[in-house]
């Protein structure tokens, strides 16, 4: 975002004319009426070209932008319901789970699960404090325009230009889809930088088991951060939501952030792989289930209107 920088007006000074006689007066008249003849003539030639344009535009466009702009709207539209009800058997999937290895398998009372806790109580009481706000601004900004420019690099674009700043940022490129625009919003960047950073050290070197306790606090805490201050800045009108839609956009956030967070969920039990199995195949049970249902209530809907007589 630009800043605008604010000058102070000028101050005028009053000044008066002296009087003129009257020929030069009858020749200030005809000056001004000229004037007014070249003025008009530049509008309607103005008029003209605008027509022009405007022909040659319709020639060339078999298809009104109005309904081009209809077609992707209901596109978008369509993609966003078909999500819907994978969004729903996902969030039914997870919750089923954490509950059952909270309540049933002790997962709270692991020492993974309190760090984990720990860091994000941590960053929502940072946050709620307000404290260095400017500061953790800048870093999810940064963060944020970082997070496009990576994707943009994947998908084989340019970055020509790039600006980052505690009142907004923003990237110049080449090459845009869904995934650029609306990949900060579900990727946790600074969650991804300290994990690869970890994942080195803890290669190369041999660390205590404490360092991974102190691991999933950092993760916690990042992971945290990413989503308060993306709830923050979702409502404070974001183009890159505009950009395939906000209804579309704001399904693909959510979706995607849910398949983090059960990525970090996995990881954090003994057996990340099976887990991931596991979970596959609930969702699975979960899908079929939700899909009968559905069979069901249409099967019926369908025979009650028939009763009517009106199918």
């Amino acid at each position: 975002m630009a800043r605008k920088s604010k000058t102070p007006r000028s101050k005028q000074v009053p000044w008066s004319r002296p009087r003129q006689s009257s020929p030069l007066w009858f020749q200030s008249l005809q000056s001004l009426n000229r004037r007014a003849h070249d003025q008009a003539n530049r509008r309607s030639g103005r008029r003209e070209l605008k027509s022009i344009r405007a022909a040659i535009a319709a020639v060339e466009e078999p298809e009104s932008a109005f309904s081009v702009a209809w077609m992707r709207r209901l596109t978008r539209w369509l993609f966003a319901l078909i999500l819907l009800p994978l969004c729903w058997v996902t969030t039914w999937t997870f919750l089923a789970r954490f509950l059952r290895a909270t309540v049933q398998q002790g997962f709270w009372q692991s020492a993974e699960f309190w760090y984990f806790a720990t860091g994000m109580l941590l960053m929502i009481g940072w946050f709620a404090s307000g404290l260095l706000k400017t500061f953790f601004l800048y870093l999810y900004v940064l963060g944020h325009e970082l997070t496009h420019a990576v994707f943009v690099l994947l998908f084989r674009g340019k970055v020509t230009d790039f600006h980052v700043s505690a009142e907004g940022g923003y990237i110049t490129t080449n090459k845009t889809n869904l995934l650029i625009a609306l990949s900060p919003y579900f990727v946790p960047f600074w969650s991804v930088v300290f994990a690869m950073f970890y994942g080195v050290i803890r290669l190369s070197t041999s660390l205590e088991a404490g360092w991974d306790l102190a691991f999933y606090a950092l993760m916690g805490l990042t992971w945290t951060f990413h989503m308060v201050w993306t709830l923050w800045m979702i409502p404070r009108d974001q183009p890159d939501l505009k950009e395939n839609g906000t209804f579309l956009s704001l399904v693909v956030i959510y979706f995607a952030n849910l398949l983090v967070l059960i990525g970090l969920f996995c990881i954090a039990e003994e057996t990340p792989l099976l887990n991931a199995r596991d979970f596959a195949r609930e969702w699975l049970r979960h899908a079929a289930t939700s899909g009968d249902l559905v069979w069901r209530f249409l099967v019926n809907t369908i025979a009650e209107v028939r009763a009517y007589g009106l199918l």
